[in-house]
């Protein structure tokens, strides 16, 4: 009965990483013929802003947070597979033991931590998510 067990975990497992993986090179092919097709725009300015909830949309797209993750708080629906984000930037610590500043660095959980290797933050895509995610706390 334990190996029945065991067994499943690891091809639930295996699937999930599977289909990341898959979805992952679909989504940096698209992205890369999208990119190639787009001339460069001018890098933006050095400025303060508050985010929106298109800037938060953005960058969730962009990283495919949304792809598990809602953030309904910013009115951004997503996967149901992990979940709402909407008080992440608030219980991250309590639940991980660590400020989310640094769980997007280095996460604690088995899956996160997978999926921020192959995808990993950008200083500045970290600055981007924790604007919008301090910004669906306080709503």
């Amino acid at each position: 009965m334990k190996q029945t067990v065991l067994i499943l975990i690891v091809s639930i497992l295996v699937g999930f990483g599977g289909g990341y993986l898959f979805y992952q090179g679909k989504a940096s092919s698209a992205e890369s013929r999208q990119t190639a097709a787009q001339p460069k725009a001018e890098a933006p300015a050095a400025e303060t802003k508050q985010t929106t909830a298109q800037d938060g949309d953005s960058i969730f797209k962009k990283k495919q947070c949304l792809t598990c993750h809602a953030v309904s708080k910013l009115g951004l629906q997503g996967g149901t597979t992990g979940p709402d984000l909407s008080e992440a930037y608030k219980n991250v610590e309590g639940k991980h033991g660590k400020p989310i500043e640094e769980f997007l660095k280095a996460p604690t959980s088995a899956v996160m931590s997978g999926v921020m290797k192959g995808n990993p933050l950008t200083d500045d895509e970290r600055a981007q998510i924790l604007a919008a995610l301090k910004q669906a706390s306080e709503k």
